[in-house]
């Protein structure tokens, strides 16, 4: 996953206009840092031609660190919910980070799986219980890292 470094939250009261009426309304405004990668997305690497794909040893490193990441969010309950080659990002040593938080869920405890009729995502690297039923379990990214390893085992 890409570090987290902190981040700035800024509050202002405003007057908007809601429902005919002016009203007070607290706008809030939040910016992420996270650690910067001076490498490239997973996709802009699959996606450049056959001479310059990294060779075996790096392509299953790449998987094991994305199959790493996707275990270690699965312990800690989250569901990334759009893995992607767009939402992984590789470091100087060519190490995955996996990125972009906007669609995850984190289930509780005792929660195995849950219901959605919001499905986004990604089409291709959505499963299909998830495209036909709504239903979001730790399969869900499964079937999306699945997908993506068979892109990086093919080259694109």
């Amino acid at each position: 996953m890409v570090r987290f470094l902190g981040y700035c939250s800024e509050t202002q009261h405003v007057v908007k206009p809601y429902d005919g009426k002016l009203v007070w309304a607290d706008v809030r405004q939040r910016l992420l840092c996270f650690v910067y990668l001076t490498n490239f997305f997973l996709h802009y690497i699959l996606s450049t031609d056959a001479s310059c794909q990294p060779q075996w040893t790096r392509r299953y490193q790449i998987i094991k660190g994305i199959c790493e990441g996707v275990y270690y969010l699965h312990q800690l309950r989250i569901i990334h919910m759009d893995l992607k080659p767009q939402n992984v990002l590789l470091d100087d040593h060519m190490v995955s980070r996996i990125a972009d938080f906007g669609l995850s869920r984190r289930l509780s405890g005792s929660q195995s799986r849950a219901i959605t009729e919001n499905k986004l995502g990604t089409l291709g690297y959505m499963a299909p219980e998830f495209i036909h039923n709504g239903e979001i379990t730790f399969k869900t990214d499964i079937y999306s890292l699945g997908v993506i390893i068979m892109e990086i085992i093919m080259g694109h």
